[in-house]
């Protein structure tokens, strides 16, 4: 998605993402990037992301769509929602303390075949952000939020729909996650096969992955005179 002004604090952007202690991997550490322009990328060409928390002293993972603006990540969900609730709880006369949580994205991009089953792996990008949700009140925060969440999905399609009515907007809560702690991870190349198995009777090598889309399907109630929208066109082209 083109990328726009943060609502939150803009933070430097010709500058790399610093790494700590949570987002320095335990193995494999050459393959760590702190790019700024790379998480951008990553996370700019996936669509889900996996939100990770802990609801009752028991780890949560659920999968959810997200929108990027500048340097911040926006989730949303319903209202009843216990975690987005939670990230916006606070006792009489306190701020909201937030809900620390833990946000990947990652995207295949080949299924790395070795001889040896102990060395098969994948090729991938990811991204792992951690850090405190807090959920958005401001309205024009949240709308313009829920904006992005679309035009992640697909370009040009938030103008093309009915935004939400202020009783959606209502059943609706918003959370934003600052990308402040942040790494990439990259996997490329071929099976990492042990010497010895070279010689082994097994193909070895890695079949590429592609994302790809099919033909626009329209609902079964479309008025047949509403055409293709040109974004549309293009991207399934």
């Amino acid at each position: 998605m083109p990328e726009a002004d943060a609502v939150a604090a803009p933070h430097p952007i010709d500058i790399d993402y610093r790494p700590t202690d949570r987002t320095v991997p335990t193995r494999s550490k050459e393959r760590a990037r702190y790019d700024r322009e790379l998480v951008h990328r990553v996370l700019d060409a996936s669509y889900i992301c996996h939100l990770g928390f802990v609801r009752d002293g028991a780890p949560v993972v659920l999968p959810t769509l997200y929108g990027r603006i500048g340097e911040s990540l926006y989730v949303h969900g319903s209202t009843g929602s216990r975690p987005l609730r939670a990230a916006g709880a606070r006792g009489a006369g306190e701020a909201a303390p937030g809900l620390p949580v833990c946000l990947t994205v990652t995207q295949v991009d080949g299924l790395v075949l070795a001889r040896s089953a102990f060395h098969h792996s994948i090729n991938y990008h990811s991204v792992v952000v951690h850090g405190v949700a807090h959920q958005v009140t401001d309205e024009a925060e949240r709308r313009t939020a829920l904006d992005a969440i679309v035009e992640h999905i697909l370009p040009g399609r938030a103008d093309d729909s009915r935004r939400a009515n202020d009783k959606e907007l209502a059943a609706t809560s918003v959370v934003r996650l600052d990308l402040d702690e942040v790494s990439a991870k990259i996997r490329t190349g071929g099976p990492n096969d042990e010497p010895e198995d070279s010689g082994l009777p097994y193909w070895s090598g890695v079949v590429p992955v592609t994302a790809g889309y099919g033909k626009p399907l329209p609902a079964d109630d479309l008025d047949p005179a509403i055409g293709l929208p040109g974004y549309l066109a293009e991207w399934s082209s």
